[in-house]
């Protein structure tokens, strides 16, 4: 299992991905807000993002240690997303991570959805850079 787990973490830095910061974005399925919010920060800024969810239970593509190597940042869409994970992966700590206030309420790709993504990011604050 740690093999696989090296591989992908190799595998998941090649040069092939291009110069654009690497955005992970976490909600707590994977399947509403944060691949709305992926979508949001390839549209408006150039990133290259993915999306997954903070919870084993139900996530899509739940959050893992590949996934966190492989971002330049993670923003999380709500606190309990965040809080699902900060004891479980420590290497948080190493990351840019970022803190959003959106509620569990809005369908994929909603109008106001987006509109509150995008503003809550540009106001966001690094959490291990700043007090939140």
């Amino acid at each position: 299992m740690q093999d696989n787990i090296n591989n992908r973490k190799y595998n998941c830095k090649n040069p092939f991905q291009g110069i654009f910061r690497k955005v992970l974005c976490v909600c707590s399925a994977g399947l509403l807000r944060s691949p709305t919010l992926a979508e949001v920060l390839r549209d408006e800024f150039d990133y290259n993002t993915r999306a997954c969810g903070s919870s084993y239970s139900h996530a899509l593509i739940p959050i893992d240690p590949v996934l966190i190597h492989w971002a330049d940042e993670i923003v999380f869409v709500s606190r309990t997303n965040y809080h699902d994970c900060e004891y479980r992966f420590p290497e948080l700590k190493n990351k840019i991570v970022k803190i959003l206030s959106i509620p569990d309420n809005f369908e994929f790709r909603d109008s106001i959805l987006k509109q509150k993504l995008l503003e809550d990011y540009e106001i966001a604050l690094d959490i291990n850079k700043d007090e939140v």
